[in-house]
């Protein structure tokens, strides 16, 4: 049986900032019960760390990391939750801080978090067969395989797998750091290894010392190898094509799921969508908008402009002016866009409400009381929140990018097939023109928009077709 270790930044229940902790959580889980032995590595951000949780923690050993020149304290921990067994790496000066990400020494704390990884292997006895790194902060591993612990026997047969959740995020810091934290030598600082414009570059790194690299969704795999979707990597992603793949992620549908949703005001499935309407009227009053049978579109994401906010933004007005829809957005983000959708709330209080905060239980309830699901993304190399919403037959509307692009079949209005509704032309009078077009098929075709809503919720959004294909890579890559 393929032993693997998981290893990521973050990942739920205990640490969640995005997409990562999601899979961090759902993916491990789904290859377990697919019969890979599989456990997770994270590091143990004291202060984040749920209380609920910390009773079941247990110090399975401490030993030091050289950090160039210096020696850090590493203390490893371990619990086991819902039969997955976790490992946390403990460095009060590294991790005990307030905040995941953003520090001015995140390139030296997951430095550290990597070497921790790579020279606790054998004091926990698991030498995996496959070592599944998930984004810059694990990226290095490879290399450290490489040119660092090449001389321990155990270690010689460990494969590696690199997920790219976002390529936007590389960890790109001063070749200083091969001596000053890594302690190896410059062999690897050229073109085809981790150089990068005169800096070192971890996921760069990982991209060509790896021995797979997928991202997460079929159609991203295939963007980043252009400059448009490429962040500046996209000629070290074709060098490297042969070993790309896309695996799309997939969702808790046990945790979406409509007909058991403790957060719901009304419980229903795909045969009758009747109750949907009680959710709707419900969620209209938990954020202050009329209760009426008008479309509602509504946002739960992240305020950027990589989500497209401010697309949105430069098209809603004439939307708003020329139709009853209401738009629910809940986020936070970057400050100008948040003040932006609060300007549009004191102008169109009827029609927009504005929830600047983040509130999980809120964000169920617009998956199930909203009509429309905006997701105007510049570019999503996943996405979960469509396929959320498709579960609770609220139709997204998306930009053709990525995870979007292979999730969302856009409706026909000829064959009346479809699951959503989709944009290729990155403009707001397009965005705008295709939200018009969902209000027409919601007040003039109600029967062809609950056929629209089951084609949604009919889809498999699980992951044991995922689990499946990333045990097949495991295979491929042991040989």
């Amino acid at each position: 049986m393929t032993k693997v270790l998981f290893a990521a930044a973050e990942a739920a229940p205990f640490y969640k900032t995005g997409g990562l902790g999601d899979v961090s959580y759902a993916l491990p889980r789904a290859l377990q019960a697919a019969k890979t032995t599989i456990r997770i590595v994270v590091p143990y951000y004291e202060q984040l760390f749920p209380e609920k949780y910390r009773d079941q923690l247990q110090d399975l050993c401490h030993f030091d990391v050289q950090v160039g020149d210096r020696w850090q304290y590493c203390g490893i921990k371990t619990l086991t939750l819902d039969g997955m067994q976790y490992y946390l790496i403990d460095n009060r000066d590294y991790f005990g801080r307030e905040g995941l990400y953003g520090y001015w020494d995140d390139g030296e704390r997951f430095a550290f978090f990597q070497m921790a990884i790579c020279e606790m292997l054998e004091r926990i006895d698991y030498v995996p067969d496959v070592i599944h790194l998930n984004d810059w902060h694990t990226a290095f591993i490879p290399v450290l395989l490489a040119e660092k612990y090449y001389w321990i026997e155990a270690y010689r047969n460990i494969k590696t797998l690199l997920t790219i959740h976002n390529l936007q995020f590389q960890g790109i810091y001063n070749p200083i750091i091969l001596d000053s934290l890594f302690h190896i030598g410059t062999q690897t600082f050229t073109d085809t290894g981790i150089a990068f414009y005169d800096q070192v570059n971890f996921l760069k790194g990982g991209i060509n010392f790896a021995n797979a690299v997928n991202t997460v969704s079929p159609s991203y795999a295939q963007e980043i190898q252009t400059p448009a979707f490429g962040e500046r990597l996209d000629g070290v992603l074709r060098a490297n094509a042969g070993k790309l793949s896309g695996i799309m992620n997939g969702i808790d549908t046990t945790l979406y799921d409509p007909a058991t949703d403790p957060a719901l005001a009304a419980h229903y499935e795909a045969q009758d969508l009747t109750p949907k309407a009680v959710d709707k009227a419900a969620l209209q009053q938990a954020v202050g908008l009329p209760v009426a049978n008008v479309p509602v579109f509504a946002v739960v994401s992240r305020l950027t402009k990589q989500k497209g906010m401010d697309l949105l933004l430069d098209a809603l007005n004439d939307f708003l002016m020329t139709s009853d829809a209401q738009v629910i957005v809940l986020g936070t983000g970057e400050p100008e866009l948040e003040h932006a959708f609060q300007t549009y709330q004191a102008a169109y209080p009827d029609q927009v409400a504005a929830q600047i905060k983040f509130d999980v239980e809120l964000a169920q309830q617009i998956y199930a009381g909203s009509d429309v699901f905006l997701m105007p993304s510049a570019f999503e190399p996943s996405g979960l929140s469509q396929m959320m919403a498709m579960r609770y037959g609220t139709l997204p509307l998306v930009h053709l990018v990525g995870g979007l692009k292979d999730t969302v079949t856009p409706y026909n209005q000829y064959t009346q097939v479809g699951t959503g509704f989709g944009f290729d032309d990155y403009q707001p009078a397009v965005l705008r023109q295709i939200m018009f077009n969902a209000v027409t098929v919601y007040e003039q075709q109600p029967e062809v928009w609950q056929s629209l809503q089951q084609q949604a919720m009919a889809q498999d959004f699980g992951w044991a077709k995922s689990a499946q294909q990333y045990q097949q890579c495991y295979q491929q890559i042991i040989g």
